[in-house]
């Protein structure tokens, strides 16, 4: 069949600015037409606005309306133009394959559509972002024995059983996306519960301070608003903490909740291709945390009214030091922990008690199998339970003794020799004997004598590096290592030492926590 021709001009049906065919063709107030695209463009540019023909102004922007006469006598311009530009199919040349009607010669083959294009249907591919990748090569006849052979080692499915597989793997990623939305869900409960603990935690401890203060009259005023103000920092920047993390976990549950409706809206599909094309961007899920070691803990006010108070050391008197001794050893006592004693840590002669509460010294150097964890020559024996994190506490009865250790000790400390016993070494500990009560460190920190000093309190909060010992029958609080640096497990540590003819056979005895008010 002959090529189409034609003899319209394509002046009449030019935009002025471009200078080509019309493309949405608008008209102006004045009467004149452009594309919809240039006069937009060129009005942007200008600080008045004004046609490009006639140079009439505007007020305002006018509203373009397009122009469907002018645009349906353009479309045909275009068309006739650019099948006047084509050649028709001759024999032996390849034929579009989109073409209906006459047959236009086709210019490029795309390798991926598989399907050949005149100069008209290719222009798509020359335009759409997605179709630009497509590879295009010249003219090729037979495109189908050409996908045959590029696949001929390819292993091939059928559509339908491949949407099936696909199908179950969705249901999977859905019961995974669901599980991990009631996770994050429930890990929102949990720094929600601890921020209110954290609260209440703060309210207590600010109404005792204001007790203590008060009782202190007006020198003391200053030192009660600093205490408030700590507890209210370290409140604030736990709040601050959990605020934070629940925006994440509830953009997480936001992401993943998307992510589950577009599984859904997937798993309705009645289109194969479209599903396995979709199906690959959900394969893998959109990023977020491991929530499992998450967790905002209430913050320590451990040793904050101590601070406080220290600063007016010289106005306190010794029944309010008591008062806060014993509100502090209160809060300390919370953090009880139940721990027993590890035979296979104990010097060879030390005796321990079946249920791992009680440990003496026998006087006798048992022969017990070798064992990497047992001390050789310090009569030390340590719990079966480490720390290596949060707070904890544990009570020891000294009675009748006239000699003995006790304290944490870090994992990795020396078990076969000699050691200098210091914090440097790995060691927080008390040492009395006979009336003197020692801090062990370089040097010594000798402490004041505690007159029937029966029971000892042993405190630790591992994140702040606190270490403190109390006089628990007395409620007075001992000492307090500060500024401690922990890295490993810490073991509770104790040593009963020898029974020196029986002077100190007493047993040192792990005693539960005994509370009162």
């Amino acid at each position: 069949m002959a090529c189409v021709n034609t003899s319209w001009s394509e002046e009449n049906f030019s935009c002025s600015i471009c200078l080509d065919v019309f493309s949405n063709p608008v008209s102006t107030a004045c009467g004149h037409n452009f594309c919809r695209t240039c006069i937009t463009k060129f009005w942007d540019e200008q600080v008045q606005y004004k046609c490009p023909v006639c140079n009439k102004l505007f007020n305002t922007r006018p509203d373009l309306q397009v122009n469907t006469f002018v645009s349906e006598l353009a479309d045909q311009i275009r068309t006739t133009v650019r099948v006047k530009e084509q050649p028709c199919v001759e024999p032996a040349e390849v034929p579009c394959d989109v073409c209906t009607g006459t047959q236009l010669k086709a210019v490029k083959s795309c390798l991926v559509c598989l399907i050949s294009y005149c100069q008209t249907h290719l222009e798509p591919h020359h335009r759409v972002a997605g179709l630009k990748k497509h590879r295009l090569v010249e003219p090729m006849d037979r495109l189908e024995d050409l996908m045959l052979t590029d696949h001929k080692s390819h292993p091939v499915v059928p559509l339908k059983e491949e949407y099936e597989v696909k199908t179950a793997q969705l249901g999977k990623i859905e019961t995974e996306v669901l599980q991990m939305i009631q996770e994050r869900k429930q890990k929102i409960k949990e720094i929600k519960d601890t921020v209110e603990l954290s609260n209440k935690d703060a309210d207590r401890e600010i109404a005792h301070g204001g007790q203590v203060f008060t009782a202190l009259i007006g020198c003391v005023e200053k030192g009660r608003d600093d205490f408030n103000q700590t507890v209210q920092e370290k409140l604030k920047s736990t709040v601050k903490r959990a605020e934070d993390l629940i925006k994440e976990l509830e953009q997480e549950i936001e992401d993943l909740t998307n992510r589950s409706s577009e599984v859904k809206r997937l798993s309705h599909t009645e289109d194969h291709l479209h599903f396995l094309q979709t199906f690959r961007s959900l394969k893998d899920p959109p990023p977020t945390r491991d929530w499992t070691t998450v967790e905002v803990r209430p913050p320590s006010y451990v040793g904050t009214l101590r601070r406080s108070l220290d600063q007016l050391e010289e106005t306190l008197n010794m029944e309010m030091k008591k008062l806060s001794d014993d509100a502090e050893l209160k809060r300390v006592q919370q953090y009880e922990v139940d721990v027993t004693l590890d035979p296979d840590t104990a010097t060879p002669q030390l005796i321990l008690s079946e249920d791992g509460k009680k440990v003496h010294d026998g006087g006798v150097v048992k022969t017990l199998p070798h064992n990497p964890k047992r001390f050789k020559y310090y009569t030390f024996v340590l719990t079966r339970q480490s720390f290596s994190s949060g707070r904890f506490y544990f009570e020891v009865q000294v009675k009748d003794k006239t000699e003995w250790w006790l304290g944490v000790v870090r994992e990795s400390i020396d078990r076969k020799g000699y050691a200098e016993c210091t914090p440097e070494t790995g060691y927080w500990t008390l040492y009395y004997y006979n009336g003197v009560l020692l801090f062990m460190d370089h040097p010594c920190v000798r402490l004041p004598p505690r007159a029937e000093l029966q029971k000892v309190g042993v405190f630790v909060d591992y994140d702040e590096g606190l270490v403190s010992f109390y006089d628990v029958e007395a409620r007075v609080h001992i000492y307090s290592a500060t500024g401690c640096t922990f890295t490993e497990p810490l073991y509770p540590l104790l040593c009963p030492h020898l029974h020196q003819e029986g002077r100190n056979s007493a047993p040192l005895i792990i005693s539960p926590v005994n509370q009162t008010d």
